[in-house]
C-alpha cells in the first residue's frame, strides 16, 4: 500500500532556517503623514494600496511600499496600517527606554556614496539626526518617523571586515556628531578587523 508524500515526511529536529525578514508592517496614526514620510524622506515608492473587493467590502487603510533591490524582484518591503488610536509619539526619539514595541527599523542604503547623499538631504529637509555611528559592520545614521519609530539608514561595511567576529564587530561603536558639517563626515581608513579570537595558551 502506497502511502502520500504528507506522510513520509519526517519533521526536522529544529526549525528551517529563513532567509531572512521579508516585509515589516507598521501602525501608523495618521497614513498621510507616514505616506510623505516613507516616500519623500525615505525614498520608497508606493507600490499597491489595499481596495474594497467583494471579498473585501471595508478593507483597512493601509499601503505599500518598496525599495530598490538592484533588479531582484521583490513585492513589498514596508507596509503602513493606518490606526487612529495609537497612544502619541515619544517627545524624543531614543534607543532604548522608550515605550514603543519597535525598538527601530534599520534601511540599507546600496552604497557608501548614496548613504552620504542620503545624509545631505535628510539634513537638507531639516531632519533631525538623533544618533550617528560607527559599528563594526556598518555606518549608522538614525532617525525617527511621525509615530516615533526609530529608522536606522546604513551602509554595509566589507564582509572580511566582521566576518571574522560578528560578535565583536556587533558590540563595537563609535559615536559621531549629530549636527552641522561635522554629521556629514564619514572616516573610513584605520577602521578596525574582526579576526576569529584564538584561544588563550
Amino acid at each position: 500500500m502506497e502511502t502520500s508524500e504528507s506522510a513520509e515526511k519526517v519533521a526536522p529536529r529544529g526549525a528551517v532556517t529563513p532567509i531572512g525578514i521579508n516585509h515589516l508592517v507598521l501602525n501608523v496614526r495618521d497614513l498621510e503623514e507616514s505616506h510623505r514620510f516613507w516616500t519623500e524622506i525615505l525614498g520608497f515608492r508606493q507600490v499597491a494600496e489595499l481596495r474594497a473587493t467583494p471579498q473585501r467590502p471595508n478593507p483597512p487603510k493601509m499601503r505599500f511600499y518598496s525599495g530598490e533591490r538592484g533588479g531582484d524582484a521583490h513585492h513589498h518591503d514596508i507596509a503602513l496600517v493606518e490606526n487612529r488610536d495609537l497612544p502619541p509619539p515619544p517627545t524624543e526619539w531614543s534607543m532604548f527606554g522608550v515605550a514603543l514595541a519597535v525598538n527601530h527599523i534599520a534601511i540599507t542604503l546600496p552604497s557608501r556614496e548614496a548613504w552620504l547623499s542620503q545624509l545631505a538631504y535628510l539634513q537638507s529637509r531639516g531632519v533631525k539626526f538623533d544618533r550617528r555611528v560607527n559599528h563594526g559592520m556598518t555606518h549608522s545614521l538614525y532617525i525617527h518617523d511621525p509615530n516615533g519609530y526609530g529608522v536606522e539608514l546604513l551602509y554595509d561595511l566589507p564582509r572580511e571586515v566582521w566576518e571574522g567576529d560578528i560578535d565583536a564587530a556587533l558590540n563595537w561603536v563609535e559615536p559621531l556628531p549629530t549636527e552641522g558639517a561635522a554629521a556629514l563626515v564619514d572616516q573610513t581608513e584605520g577602521l578596525p578587523v574582526f579576526r576569529p579570537q584564538t584561544p588563550q595558551g
